[in-house]
């Protein structure tokens, strides 16, 4: 008996230990399914997350002939569909990642099993046993933590994806959300990256060189160790070799091959002011997320062509200005040097030349589009746009604004205005006594002339005689905004503008009066193709008087054909173009801004801080090259147009010296422009005559006469 109690007892024992375990396991398992039912239900993403996965994409800006000129983004990112993947690309992945992929539902136990028993017996985590999927929930949803409840959630989140994707569909989402390195996103800007080609265009040693990176793209990349890349490429072969896709003889032939990569230019990009303009105004209107991952396409006004053109135009003026002022100025010149750095060791300072800058705009006249922008002579070392941002004096390009106010308020072009001095009484100031460009008088001139040959004087008289708060009603109506004071200086431009403002204001001239303000973005679809903004619609408003604008424009077109602006017919454009040369005092700002019936271009040329360029160095000299040079290219695919003349104008000779009807006596005679309602009436009254001018008559005027009517026939 006493043996089978003991026997009893220790069977009831055993019986009690493996109940007591029981219980622990079913509170155990209870427990571990608790806490995979809870993270399951409230810690993974859901089904509607998991369908509307969107990756970062880049935003890019186009030109208006569909050139990609910039793009924006956090992650470097172009999806590439499945079907346009290397079809050796999917197969390598599979063999270097995950052989099993078509036959898991997202976990490969038998993987898991392999590898957790290997790590135990190594007493480490030497290999690990992450699926495809498990790697692409982590990229998704989760972080790179090395905890247990890390591994469960992305094993879960894995199977989740499994029942939301078919299998390609994963894989396209893998290769199109992996960092490979470098700022690239995905294998196409991979592929751009490291060989400056397109997903499809890979090769096989291609697609083994950026899988090998996989593994740890800080680490394998051919930027960084090329040895440590290359191992890893070969790895990826023989894994490869290892499933039969590649023979014995192909492996080999491979793993011989170098390690080549071949990375695109870098460059600042196409009008990188322009983009950059672009850049803020997505930034403020749409937010940072839409404008950095949100994938938009935004199409432009640019014309990539022709921006090259006008920089490199810009950029030769600027360069020859910069070794001019360098070979005439000492390296002391504290005027055109500046101290940089730390002083030597001797304690002299070091200095620098002052870089010359340089900004151009140039405007489609009918839809306000800007077709080219150059805010400096490099956007490397300053992003300050000056074409947009900066205020500076227009000096004679704002005289235009003062003759339109004049002609608009009964002021004909024949006009006899006084070109000698001034002296004008300032309160609390000096006198002032205004002077020519050329400290030259003319004496009585007519308004054409006057503003042919830039006259300050003439100008100055004019403003006096309509009053400042005129001029300035006009410049606002065609479109100047910044602060423009009442003061009779006002007319040889010391107000300050912006350039953007004052070549869009020129192109109300040619437009027979009708002010388009300036367009940059046609229109900006988001990934989806959903229109975010249309600006396809023109926004037009009449400012001037087709009659008015259309005399101001005749008047303009003198300086180009024979004014200060003259420089255009030697250089070669024949073309119908009107315009204006300007040169702020002590030759600091440097201006022309010319239009064609088609296309309005404003160029500026000058110092930061607005140092003198030097005696001589003006609008003309500086500027009207580079307008002249954009325009015969840009002019090269367009009809020949002229200025359409509108109704209500009559044209009438008139004698040069009483600005009235020419009489058969007049010496110089012109054919000049006049409202119906407001043409000359009254015959010279210093070549005094019954008889009037007729352009067959034989006498000493009839050369400048002719001369005239084939000008303004041009």
């Amino acid at each position: 008996m006493t043996r089978f109690a003991a026997r009893a007892k220790q069977i009831r024992t055993i019986r009690n230990s493996l109940l007591v375990l029981g219980v622990l396991l079913i509170i155990f398992f209870a427990i571990v399914g608790y806490q995979t039912w809870r993270i399951y239900r409230s810690e993974l993403p859901s089904f509607e997350q998991l369908h509307n996965i969107e990756p970062n994409l880049n935003t890019k800006v186009y030109d208006r002939n569909g050139t990609l000129v910039k793009e924006f983004y956090s992650e470097n990112r172009v999806l590439t569909p499945f079907k346009e993947m290397p079809p050796h690309l999917i197969t390598m992945l599979l063999a270097s990642e995950d052989q099993e992929f078509y036959n898991h539902w997202g976990i490969n136990l038998r993987r898991v099993i392999i590898v957790a028993v290997g790590n135990t017996l190594q007493w480490e985590a030497a290999a690990g046993a992450s699926t495809i999927t498990q790697q692409l929930s982590r990229m998704l949803f989760l972080n790179r933590e090395r905890t247990i409840e890390r591994k469960v959630k992305e094993a879960l989140t894995a199977v989740k994806l499994e029942r939301t994707y078919a299998k390609q569909e994963l894989i396209e989402m893998y290769l199109n959300m992996y960092y490979f390195g470098r700022g690239a996103y995905g294998i196409a800007s991979a592929a751009h990256v490291f060989f400056s080609k397109k997903p499809s265009e890979l090769s096989i040693n291609d697609c083994a060189i950026l899988i090998g990176q996989l593994k740890g793209p800080n680490i394998n990349s051919p930027f960084i160790d090329k040895e440590k890349s290359l191992q890893a490429r070969n790895r990826v072969l023989y894994s490869l070799f290892s499933v039969g896709g590649l023979t014995q003889q192909d492996f080999d032939s491979l793993k011989a091959l170098p390690l080549e990569v071949h990375p695109p230019v870098e460059n600042s990009g196409i009008a990188p002011y322009f983009t950059e303009t672009i850049r803020q105004y997505i930034l403020d209107r749409y937010g940072e997320s839409e404008l950095y991952t949100g994938g938009l396409k935004v199409f432009s006004s640019l014309d990539a062509n022709l921006q090259a053109v006008a920089e490199k135009a810009l950029n030769r003026k600027i360069d020859s200005l910069r070794g001019r002022i360098e070979s005439k100025y000492a390296p002391d010149n504290p005027a055109y040097t500046r101290v940089v750095g730390d002083t030597t060791e001797t304690g002299e300072e070091q200095r620098d030349y002052k870089k010359v800058q340089g900004a151009f705009v140039a405007i489609d006249n009918e839809t306000g589009d800007v077709l080219a922008m150059i805010g400096g002579r490099s956007f490397a070392e300053t992003k300050f746009n000056r074409a947009t941002q900066a205020l500076r004096q227009p000096g004679s390009a704002f005289k235009p604004f003062i003759y339109t106010a004049c002609i608009d308020n009964g002021y004909k072009p024949s006009e006899i205005i006084d070109d000698n001095p001034i002296v004008l009484d300032i309160p609390g100031a000096k006198q002032w006594r205004p002077h020519n460009y050329d400290n030259e008088f003319l004496g009585p001139i007519t308004m054409r002339d006057a503003l042919k040959w830039s006259r300050n004087l003439v100008a100055i008289r004019l403003i006096l005689k309509i009053g400042p708060e005129q001029a300035i009603f006009y410049a606002r109506r065609l479109g100047i905004t910044t602060p423009l004071t009442a003061v009779p200086s006002l007319a040889i431009g010391v107000s300050e503008v912006k350039q953007i403002e004052l070549v869009s204001a020129f192109t109300t001239f040619p437009n027979m009066g009708i002010h388009t303000p300036p367009r940059m973005i046609y229109k900006i679809v988001d990934r989806y193709g959903r229109v975010l903004e249309d600006n396809s619609s023109v926004v037009r408003e009449e400012v001037l008087s087709e009659q008015t604008a259309f005399m101001v424009t005749d008047m303009m077109r003198s300086t180009v054909d024979e004014g200060t602006a003259a420089r255009i017919r030697s250089m070669g454009f024949s073309r119908p173009a009107g315009g204006k040369t300007g040169t702020s005092d002590s030759f600091t700002d440097n201006w022309f801004i010319g239009f064609t019936p088609q296309i309005t271009a404003g160029v500026w040329v000058g110092f930061d801080d607005k140092t003198s360029l030097g005696q001589t160095q003006d609008g003309a000299r500086n500027c009207v090259p580079v307008w002249t040079e954009f325009m015969l290219a840009a002019h090269d695919s367009l009809p020949i147009r002229d200025f359409e003349q509108p109704e209500g104008l009559v044209r009438q000779w008139i004698c040069r010296e009483s600005g009235e009807l020419a009489t058969d006596r007049c010496d110089s005679v012109f054919y000049e422009i006049f409202k119906e309602d407001n043409q000359e009436s009254e015959s010279c009254h210093i070549h005094q005559s019954r008889r009037p001018y007729r352009p067959d008559s034989n006498h000493s005027g009839d050369g400048d006469a002719v001369r005239e009517e084939r000008r303004s026939r041009f």
